[in-house]
């Protein structure tokens, strides 16, 4: 029992020495960017120039996507724009032209400009005239809204309206 106490004793005073160098060990070793013993995830550096690559191809898809929409949304504005100016100049056409009725709100009619410059708004339609030849040309078939301005059913592509 002597001797078992006695290799007791000597393995006791034996100081265990660590053969890794102090300088490699760390005591956190979740912080290392590289994996830490043989179970460890891989861990590969990526190519910057790669991440950046797609990264930028992918905010051009986006960007453009985006301006192409805001592009679409312009073009509609200025086609309501431009179709609010025509209704705009009509209704001073027809509010110039000569007229022998009392227009009523959501009913059609029709402007005509006469070889003189003056324009005429009536009842009958540019295929309603029969075998009487017109003096005058057809400009526009329109309506008239609550708002008293006109609407634009149908119009000559021939007349300028910026006249």
């Amino acid at each position: 029992m002597l001797a078992i106490f006695r290799m007791k004793k000597k393995e006791e005073s034996k100081v265990f020495v660590n053969p890794i160098d102090p300088d490699k060990v760390t005591e956190n070793p979740h912080n290392l960017e590289y994996g830490h013993h043989a179970g460890s995830a891989l861990i590969k550096p990526e190519d910057e120039g790669k991440l950046k690559s797609r990264a930028l191809n992918a905010m051009d898809h986006q960007t453009d996507m985006q301006l192409g929409q805001i592009y679409e949304q312009m073009q509609l504005l200025a086609n309501q724009a431009q179709r609010l100016n025509d209704r705009k100049k009509i209704s001073e056409f027809i509010y110039s032209a000569e007229s022998r009725f009392e227009p009523f709100i959501n009913h059609t009619y029709h402007l005509y400009k006469r070889e003189s410059g003056l324009f005429l708004l009536s009842l009958i339609g540019p295929n309603q005239w029969g075998r009487k030849v017109n003096s005058f040309d057809f400009v526009a078939s329109v309506k008239l809204l609550a708002d008293h301005t006109w609407d634009i059913l149908e119009k000559n592509d021939n007349f300028e309206f910026n006249v």
